[in-house]
């Protein structure tokens, strides 16, 4: 991303040859001549870098505070330039907020390193220790400036189910697969194209309309490629992973996939920052496969009457419960939880109005398997298989339960405020 430095100067001159000297292919400069008009260009461009000369009336140091004021969220570089090399004067204006004070005349060579080395710490504290790419404040301002380009292209780029694999794998794993998804990333694209965090495991790239289908089409491949490296050949061998711990033991994690949700501005003229974000947050929800990587791209609108149905929330329980007195503690305490629960006391296929966001079955005895046997078959229809499972059992075997389909394995005798923390989880989940 191009740096932005604005030089805030009324002489012609001056301010001219200050320009020619700072501007790059790295670094646009924009000169303005009065006070008014740099406030709007600093709330608009949010400029890195500050350069304000005491060409102006306005004491420099009251200038300053009031900058530093402005810019409080963004914290941009401010140098100060002026005509004084007094010691009291310099002292007065980096007290105001400035970082830097220059007595001009200035060295040209000097001047143009300083700013340069600025610019360069202002980069680097905005860096991503540990994947070396600019943070979440630093990409946000990498959108802004965007939107007024031509032909941009921007993809929000998640690897899902990241915190399962990081519970399960430790902090030090994660970060590899970070790292190498990152490096991909970085390789597959040019020095024009902007990388950036969103958060811990989303990416923002800016890239040219042209290439956005092509780079997400890659992306979503070279990690499908990648990623089975990253488990215990136990786990590849199972299908999915399971979680560990006093608060998520039991619980059946999918492996990790990534989702590509790309906007451009060829068929939308995107306002600001926010609408960016709300619509690829809204392509992605289409775009994320369960258990699969991939990509989805911002297509023309087609309008009509009805078109879009709105998701109705789903808030019903099933309960395969054969304790009778079980069943009704059960079903007492989710209904007073806001539930809408059904209790069945056998352990037969549900019927399809009766679709559930949530099941609860008990696996039965341990020569039947009667539970986990209609665990496996929800799981396999069609209509019941986005439906999550908890499997309640006296059958102390973890694998053999959430091999048959289970989200969630608890083992009996269980607290009543754990399995309430669970159902409100997963009901939430389904709704998403």
């Amino acid at each position: 991303m191009q740096s932005v430095t604005l030089i805030i100067d009324k002489r012609l001159e001056l301010s001219t040859k200050y320009k020619r000297l700072l501007e790059s292919n790295s670094n646009e400069v924009i000169v303005s001549k009065d006070l008014i008009t740099s406030i709007k260009i600093i709330q608009d461009e949010e400029p890195d870098l500050i350069i304000i000369s005491d060409s102006f009336d306005d004491d420099l140091s009251d200038f300053c505070k009031q900058v530093r004021a402005l810019t409080y969220n963004m914290r941009p570089i401010i140098v100060a330039l002026s005509k004084s090399a007094d010691f009291n004067d310099r002292i007065k204006v980096l007290e105001s907020g400035a970082d830097d004070f220059l007595s001009e005349p200035v060295n040209s060579e000097e001047f143009k390193v300083r700013i340069t080395a600025h610019l360069r710490r202002e980069f680097e504290t905005n860096l991503d220790t540990k994947l070396f790419i600019p943070n979440k404040n630093y990409t946000l301002r990498a959108i802004k400036r965007k939107l007024n380009d031509k032909n941009w292209a921007i993809l929000s780029i998640s690897i899902e189910n990241f915190d399962s694999y990081k519970q399960a794998y430790t902090q030090l794993a994660s970060d590899k697969l970070l790292q190498t998804y990152v490096a991909i990333i970085k390789a597959s694209v040019s020095e024009s194209d902007y990388i950036g965090e969103l958060s811990e495991n989303v990416f923002i790239l800016i890239t040219d309309s042209l290439k956005a289908e092509r780079l997400a089409r890659f992306l979503t491949f070279a990690f499908d490629s990648v990623s089975s490296k990253f488990y215990a050949q136990h786990d590849l061998e199972r299908g999915y992973m399971i979680l560990q711990g006093d608060e998520f033991a039991g619980r059946r994690a999918n492996f990790v996939h990534s989702t590509i949700s790309v906007v451009t501005n060829e068929f939308t003229n995107y306002k600001d920052t926010t609408q960016v974000l709300n619509s690829l947050i809204q392509i992605h929800n289409v775009a994320d496969l369960p258990n699969k990587s991939n990509f989805l791209i911002e297509r023309p609108k087609l309008y009509a009457n009805n078109a879009v149905v709105e998701k109705e929330y789903n808030n019903k329980i099933l309960i395969f419960e054969t304790d009778e007195a079980l069943s009704v503690l059960l079903n007492t305490i989710l209904n007073l939880q806001g539930y809408e629960t059904k209790i069945i006391n056998t352990y037969s296929m549900p019927k399809k109005k009766d679709l559930p966001a949530l099941i609860i079955i008990d696996a039965g005895d341990v020569g039947k398997r009667n539970g986990l046997n209609l665990c496996y078959k929800l799981k396999q229809h069609k209509d019941f298989k986005n439906s999550k499972i908890i499997v309640t059992s006296i059958i102390h075997d973890k694998e053999l339960v959430l091999n048959a389909g289970a989200d969630l394995y608890l083992p009996k005798p269980y607290e009543i405020s754990s399995l309430i923390k669970w159902v409100d989880l997963f009901i939430k989940e389904f709704n998403e």
